[in-house]
């Protein structure tokens, strides 16, 4: 049986990628499309596979600018040809469940959620830094690209939801059914510590939706150290806004991050994610997580066992929050114990299963 994996790009490195990251390890000798790739900043797990990316890779500065690149992408898809293999595992946030495979290939989505830029676009764009002309005129694209992905909703056979949130808008944009699969966490790769230091933690791309600025502002009011590991488009903004207990690391690598996640205190997460890998993450080392009640920490974050919820995204709320994680008595054994549910090798082993099941359905039903 062949098997190929389909991803929107590979020019960031988040949860979807290490997504991906395991989908290689299940199948390694699939190949992996996708629109556009940076050789430069791919997952160690990654740089053996056989990458085949679209023309737009080609296009010099594509990587750095792919977001200003929108209109290409629906485009770029349609020249994958998949005629050779009997499954295509597409992992999609964006344009890749869209991809069009003949009518004898089996075509499983595991749906990062339905493109939130277009769906949600007022949210999206709300502390984004372009002209008001510029969002009226995005504004009329995204309407068409609307049309266009629901449209495209029919190309796949069946979808996967990473979580409850994204299984609802899968039903309530392409009005399609999915079942859940919760992404993989690699907990070996975390270890927890008795030594503590006095910092909270913040690791995220720095883009505005993430609400990494209420953390900020939060930080700003009570002093606390926090520290801020990633980049992104909002980091000058940010870094702006912050006082001097607020600190920027920008990217570090694996090795590093793990250390800090084991020492910190908590991990803030402030914004509304599809599903949320860095709580789990977090939890994996030991600490509790401060997130916002909404999104994937619905399906990840139990009170007073691995976190504690704030329910408005107002400083006041994330600053009760943070009380409430101090004065709190956590216990290390149980935070990793809710973390191991959410394995890789469980992962795998459930997703191989369901991708078998639903093929021979498929086949079956032909």
């Amino acid at each position: 049986m062949k098997i190929a994996i389909a991803h929107d790009y590979l020019v960031q490195m988040g949860g979807a990628e290490r997504v991906v990251e395991v989908f290689h390890q299940m199948f390694p000798n699939a190949p992996i499309y996708t629109t556009m790739f940076k050789s430069n900043g791919l997952l160690d797990e990654l740089r053996d596979a056989d990458i085949r990316a679209s023309w737009m890779q080609k296009m010099p500065g594509g990587q750095n600018h792919f977001k200003e690149m929108l209109p290409l992408y629906p485009f770029a898809i349609k020249d994958f040809d998949f005629s050779e293999f009997d499954i295509v595992l597409s992992s999609s946030s964006a344009f890749m469940k869209s991809i069009q495979v003949p009518k004898e290939t089996f075509h499983l989505c595991y749906c990062h959620t339905p493109m939130r830029f277009a769906w949600d676009y007022d949210t999206y764009m709300e502390r984004q830094s372009k002209s008001s002309v510029m969002k009226r005129l995005l504004k009329i694209y995204i309407d068409r690209l609307k049309h266009w992905d629901q449209k495209t909703s029919v190309n796949v056979n069946q979808f996967i939801a990473n979580s409850s949130v994204v299984k609802k808008r899968i039903r309530n944009y392409y009005q399609r059914d999915a079942d859940i699969i919760f992404p993989p966490i690699n907990t070996s790769r975390f270890h927890s510590t008795t030594s503590i230091e006095n910092y909270y933690l913040v690791v995220s791309r720095l883009v505005s939706y993430k609400r990494i600025d209420l953390a900020v502002e939060a930080f700003n009011r009570n002093g606390l150290p926090l520290y801020i590991v990633g980049e992104g488009p909002d980091m000058v903004r940010l870094k702006q806004m912050a006082k001097g207990n607020v600190r920027f690391l920008g990217r570090l690598d694996d090795k590093a991050v793990t250390k800090m996640m084991a020492e910190c205190r908590a991990l803030i997460f402030p914004g509304e994610e599809d599903f949320g890998i860095t709580p789990l993450e977090a939890n994996a080392a030991g600490r509790p997580v401060v997130a916002y009640q909404a999104g994937g920490a619905l399906d990840t974050i139990v009170p007073l066992v691995n976190g504690v919820f704030f329910k408005r995204q107002e400083v006041d709320d994330l600053l009760g929050a943070i009380d409430e994680v101090e004065s709190h008595a956590w216990d290390v054994g149980k935070i990793m114990n809710h973390a191991n549910k959410f394995d890789e090798k469980a992962f795998m082993d459930t997703f191989k299963v369901y991708m078998g099941t639903a093929y021979q359905q498929f086949r079956e039903g032909q």
